[in-house]
């Protein structure tokens, strides 16, 4: 049943206090608990009918009196805020795709934190102290990322190749390249770190040049890091070719933009034994 106390002025100016039914569409007078011309006598009706309704529904009122106190109280007891929805979904998946194979818990807590809260590694520190109450120096993480890229990058590449078969139910024929940059904020150089084309229009800062080999899907096969002043189409072939060797594929078809698709890359592509597919503007 849907039923409400209804108030309704009389000619006279007496109100009468009702209860209404309206569950079939149509008003139904249910009960009439009298009127008055009193508004303090009109309340107590209105009271008395919004009771009696939810006597025939069945409802309880639960008593809230006195519930402020007892949250600002476990409020105040509160110690530390813990984030369970990291682990317990990206968690899942990073552990079905295979990277628990790396033993390193650094490793995973890094990877999650990133995809949580993509800041620099001061920040990171500052999240995972917050949130999982985790405390790491910052020494440490660069350490660490020493460690991951000169021991464990060929261990991350294989293990995200063979998930990306999985899901490409072992068809692994095109592949699509593209290359970034990414600067940082020094002024020196060193052997890798050097001024060159930014991408992000930073040419003053010393960069490196990323490149990046994508399955269809657009899940990770392999990446690499060049100097930040070499030319990007010199990038392309001997990632795709460390790639094919690694992996022991005898046919690739290569997707990437017409700025690296030069007709160098071309030649060398189709003398290798490559397809290609070129993107390009209609008008060339």
């Amino acid at each position: 049943m849907l039923m409400f106390v209804r108030q309704k002025k009389n000619k006279s100016g007496v109100i009468s206090v009702q209860v209404i039914d309206k569950s079939s569409g149509k008003y139904k007078v249910i009960k009439t608990l009298g009127s008055s011309s009193s508004i303090s006598r009109v309340e107590m009706l209105v009271k008395e009918g919004e009771h009696w309704i939810k006597s025939q529904l069945g409802q309880t009122e639960i008593d809230l009196s006195g519930t402020q106190d007892a949250f600002d109280k476990f409020i105040s007891n509160i110690q530390q805020v813990t984030v369970a929805g990291t682990e317990l979904l990206l968690g899942k998946l990073f552990d079905e795709i295979g990277f628990a194979k790396i033993k390193d818990d650094l490793f995973r807590k890094l990877v999650l934190s990133r995809l949580c809260f993509p800041v620099s590694k001061v920040r990171t520190i500052d999240y995972l102290k917050k949130y999982h109450g985790v405390e790491i120096d910052e020494d440490r993480i660069y350490r660490y990322l020493d460690k991951l890229y000169n021991k464990q990058k060929d261990l991350v590449q294989q293990i995200s190749y063979q998930h990306t078969l999985r899901i490409l139910n072992n068809q692994m024929s095109i592949v699509f390249y593209d290359v970034t940059t990414l600067y940082f904020e020094i002024d020196d150089q060193d052997d890798l770190r050097k001024t060159g084309f930014s991408k992000e229009g930073r040419h003053q800062n010393p960069q490196i040049v990323l490149g990046l080999l994508v399955s269809v899907g657009g899940y990770p096969l392999a990446y690499e890091i060049f100097e930040g002043n070499k030319f990007e189409g010199h990038t392309m072939l001997p990632v795709i070719n460390a790639f094919k060797k690694k992996h022991n594929l005898d046919k690739m078809i290569v997707i990437a933009d017409s700025g690296l698709l030069s007709s160098n890359n071309i030649s060398d592509l189709q003398r290798e034994g490559y397809e290609f597919i070129l993107g390009a503007r209609i008008k060339n």
